[in-house]
């Protein structure tokens, strides 16, 4: 029986619950060891990721990070494979009401036992009444809807379809054109690592992204525009976000030297490939790093690395580093030795994430604006070191009566506060499903009012993340 894309991308968390036993399938201490049937209450042990392989084949992850496995039939089933392959992979048949059954490559169904142990070897076929090889599947999250869901949901023809004409049509010369009129004089474009690979990408992503990407180095440069490169999805991800093309929410990068490695190669060849383009501004080496899972000391070395590369190519490019998303202190950036000419930390500012701003008035939003990030911004101004950037904001907050006027006057205080920042801000993003995230929107409905600035003002590319080159949102293609 078929399965639904939507429920069982790349990344859904799902519980698994025997029919027989009514008890949950749980990987002991996380992973690591034997896979029981046994817990009354299903928590993060008993929760898993999935890796789809196919439309009926799936892998499964656990907390810690292991994939479950069988050697054979007549097998337990422990959570202990680092990496999957096929002994970690099992088909699903899946009825209308959310009952499995799972079965390994060679067709012999997985059961729950008395012993409550989950073991590869229920005589037969199964029903679909409440015997041993029958279980409940519990969608848990589902909220991964990026670059890798897509490509891998879709399969490759389908989803170079959708993406083809998304780039044929979603971001075009006048659009530039738009960004010009409007005093916007940079653009930051958010790419993958994948790029560096194009127009062959490794599965499941799809090439065409490098052809985008010069194509807006080529608009750019008629109206006398500058692009930043942002790498915002780095191999195994560095925030466990889908904009990072995060497969399943797990912060693989900072744990496997190869990951960090091949960043460096991406920035290599980025910088190899745009040095002595006139419309080059700068190189983010990485967006947004997890503070709770990406070192500092690990960030600071790739970070410091990243400058070499650009330099090899470039004396005057900007290298941009990004503040670590989290409980994170900029200035730990400021006082990290990571080279020492047209260094920038990128800041991103939302009223949003965050259940600090969850019950703020329009009033309070705009006090917040002037007493934290104003203080803040003056104090990273005066610093020796980097120039600070704004990398990321957008007029959208948590005040669900706000009127049109309180629109402006919020856009309003965040133009006058980031104007100030040394390298400029840029908008995320200029175009986007959701209107208030849209910056075209926002200036064509006067939600948004520019007003002169003195500081460069920089359109950021359109979320999620361009992979490379606004692509489009993921939700609209699911």
């Amino acid at each position: 029986m078929g399965i639904c894309l939507i429920q069982m991308q790349d990344g859904t968390q799902v519980q698994f619950k025997s029919m027989a036993l009514q008890k949950y399938v749980s990987a002991e201490n996380g992973g690591g060891q034997a896979v029981t049937v046994d817990r009354d209450v299903p928590l993060s042990w008993e929760t898993f990721r999935l890796w789809r392989v196919s439309e009926t084949e799936f892998q499964f992850r656990s907390l810690g990070g292991q994939f479950l496995t069988c050697d054979a039939e007549g097998d337990s089933v422990t959570a202990t494979a680092e990496s999957p392959s096929m002994k970690e992979t099992f088909s699903v048949e899946r009825n209308s009401d959310n009952r499995i059954h799972i079965k390994l490559k060679s067709g012999t169904y997985l059961q729950a036992t008395l012993a409550n142990q989950l073991t590869a070897d229920y005589p037969g076929k199964p029903g679909w009444d409440d015997n041993m090889a029958t279980f409940e599947m519990i969608i848990v999250v589902n909220n991964l809807h990026g670059d890798y869901q897509l490509a891998n949901g879709y399969g490759h023809d389908k989803a170079k379809e959708a993406l083809t004409e998304h780039r044929n049509n979603f971001i075009k010369q006048e659009d530039f054109i738009f960004l010009y009129r409007h005093g916007i004089n940079t653009v930051r474009i958010p790419v993958g690592w994948w790029i560096a690979q194009d127009p062959n990408p490794p599965p499941p992503f799809i090439g065409g992204s490098l052809a985008a990407l010069d194509n807006a180095f080529s608009w750019a440069q008629m109206y006398d525009i500058r692009c930043i490169i942002d790498l915002h999805a780095a191999p195994g991800s560095q925030n466990g976000m889908e904009h990072s093309s995060s497969r399943d929410g797990s912060v693989d990068w900072p744990r496997y030297p190869d990951y960090i490695s091949q960043s460096l190669d991406v920035i290599d060849f980025l910088a190899s490939r745009y040095a002595n383009h006139p419309a080059l501004l700068g190189i983010e080496l990485l967006n947004e790093p997890s503070a709770s899972s990406v070192p500092l000391d690990v960030l600071i070395s790739y970070y410091s690395k990243g400058y070499q590369i650009v330099r090899k190519y470039s004396s005057s490019a900007y290298v941009i580093i990004c503040q670590r998303i989290g409980n994170a202190d900029p200035l730990e950036l400021y006082r990290a030795n990571i080279g020492f000419s047209n260094i920038v930390v990128d800041l991103h500012y939302y009223n949003l994430f965050d259940p600090f701003f969850i019950n703020m008035s329009a009033v309070d939003n705009i006090d917040f604006i002037f007493k934290s990030r104003q203080t803040q911004l003056q104090v990273l101004n005066k610093a020796n070191g980097p120039l600070v950037f704004i990398g990321e904001w957008v007029n959208e907050w948590n005040v669900m009566s706000g009127s049109q006027v309180d629109y402006q006057n919020f856009g309003r205080a965040q133009l006058e506060v980031y104007d100030t920042a040394s390298f400029g801000w840029a908008y995320w993003t200029l175009k986007n499903d959701r209107k208030h995230w849209d910056f075209e929107w926002n200036i064509k409905k006067k939600y948004l009012q520019l007003g002169d600035s003195s500081k460069q003002k920089i359109s950021s590319g359109a979320w999620w993340f361009a992979l490379a080159y606004w692509c489009l949102n993921s939700h609209y293609i699911y």
